[in-house]
């Protein structure tokens, strides 16, 4: 069985949801007791989010093949990045890594073409709702991203950062957005919603909201990560 890599701490609370669904979701496929051994690199989020903020990619590439490559010298044969966010720069760092690495754009894609969705709304930070590594994977497959106005935009990152980045999950906030979903479902007529932001599954538990799937990225990787160690 391969040695599993997780490059976490982008955000810690996901990171600690990642280790619990790779070990439950392998024993719900091997109900034997067995699970991968899992190596994590928890890393400096900040210093990673500093230096997209300030649109430093090439030094956000670097850093995080530095990672990887961490992890690959402490016995990891295939891995992951904990986050959707560091998926900006994600073919650049697959072009560098040492071991193969797992989508969590391109596993969310397949899952959403699997349910037959051809429009979604997205949430995430502002770097995942503004940046193109989502539409650039989904428009090929034929599947339209619908995302917040510029306002619901900066109150969801705002949320994000100073939130849910550091486990505070409030009955109001998840209330706001869930009327932004209302409000994209109105103005949009999507027909699910991806949770691009692997926090946002601690907040929008459901996996569905008024008849919608609520496309929670986390375990959508996971499963993925899964169902390849065991082909």
């Amino acid at each position: 069985m391969k040695t599993v890599g997780i490059v976490g701490g982008i955000g810690p609370g996901s990171t600690i949801e990642y280790y619990r669904l790779v070990v439950d979701t392998y024993r719900e496929q091997r109900p034997d007791g067995s699970y991968p051994a899992i190596i994590i690199n928890s890393i400096n989020m900040k210093k990673m989010l500093d230096m997209i903020a300030a649109n430093e990619l090439v030094q956000v590439t670097n850093y995080l093949v530095e990672e990887v490559q961490r992890l690959a010298r402490a016995g990891a044969e295939c891995g992951l990045l904990a986050s959707n966010t560091p998926h900006i720069v994600f073919d650049e760092i697959c072009r560098q890594s040492p071991i193969p690495l797992i989508s969590i754009v391109q596993t969310t894609c397949a899952a959403a073409k699997a349910l037959g969705l051809n429009k979604l709304g997205l949430f995430g930070t502002r770097f995942t709702m503004q940046g193109r590594f989502y539409p650039n994977v989904f428009l090929p497959q034929g599947i339209t991203l619908a995302v917040p106005t510029e306002a619901e935009q900066a109150y969801i990152h705002d949320k994000y950062m100073n939130e849910l980045l550091n486990g505070i999950f409030l009955p109001e906030t998840r209330k706001q957005l869930l009327l932004i979903v209302d409000r994209l479902m109105e103005r949009e007529h999507i027909q699910g919603l991806v949770l691009g932001g692997t926090e946002l599954p601690l907040i929008l538990r459901d996996s569905t909201y008024r008849s919608i799937p609520f496309l929670d990225t986390t375990r959508i990787h996971v499963k993925a990560l899964v169902a390849q160690l065991l082909a």
